[in-house]
């Protein structure tokens, strides 16, 4: 068996479908070719391919991660080639690396999620760099959002990193941020930027980088 890391991306033309939707799309698209997939055990066995973090709905991404274990040996080079003859337009594999043996779960390694947030605003530099400031010295912030399980509470603080002003012209802003995303919690962008006063649903959301804890060196050459 062989296991892939492969980084990917999601661009304009699928960011508005789900992240179940997306592993159908890798499923369909190994399959077309010919990819020999080792599976898991049991009654319900499925393709041993797990996502680094799940992108929400709206969010494009260029460092999407997912490990793929394969049945048999392939080049890195070779699944790119022919995964990307079989992937739909919006959805492209930018590149492939060989996992070395007894690497902790991808799930398992996310720490953070850095986003880059663009933002139609009316606010001048000072008033935006104050709100950030404001935010930033908060010890907590209660938050809730409502899912269709129900209402759920939480300390929006404690999800956030770090948020700073990367641009700004007459009409609009780009705030970068890092937010938690682990098993504990991840931070969502549009949380944060209503957080920070702006009424306005972002123009554009796009994650520029998945923090790993890699205390382990995860690849292996070849």
């Amino acid at each position: 068996m062989q296991r892939l890391r492969i980084r990917f991306s999601r661009s304009e033309e699928l960011k508005f479908i789900s992240h179940l939707d997306i592993i159908r799309l890798w499923e369909r698209a190994l399959r077309r070719a010919h990819i020999a997939l080792a599976y898991s055990e049991g009654f319900s066995p499925h393709p041993r391919i797990s996502l680094a973090a799940p992108l929400s709905v709206g969010i494009t991404s260029d460092v999407e991660l997912m490990d793929v274990v394969l049945a048999g040996q392939v080049s890195p080079h070779w699944f790119t080639a022919s995964v990307n003859r079989q992937l739909p337009p919006g959805l492209s594999a930018l590149e492939a690396r060989l996992i070395a043996p007894g690497i902790p779960s991808l799930q398992s390694q996310v720490r953070f999620a850095r986003y880059e947030v663009d933002i139609e605003t009316d606010k001048d530099t000072p008033g935006i760099e104050t709100a950030i400031s404001n935010l930033l010295a908060l010890e907590h912030l209660p938050w809730h959002h409502m899912r269709d399980t129900g209402r759920r509470d939480y300390d929006l603080r404690a999800l956030i990193n770090d948020i700073r002003l990367v641009g700004h012209d007459d009409s609009h802003c780009t705030i970068e941020m890092m937010l938690r995303c682990d098993n504990s919690g991840s931070g969502r962008p549009e949380q944060v930027v209503a957080a920070l006063g702006f009424t306005e649903q972002p123009v554009s959301i796009r994650r520029t980088e998945l923090v790993l804890n890699t205390r382990k060196r995860p690849y292996i050459r070849g």
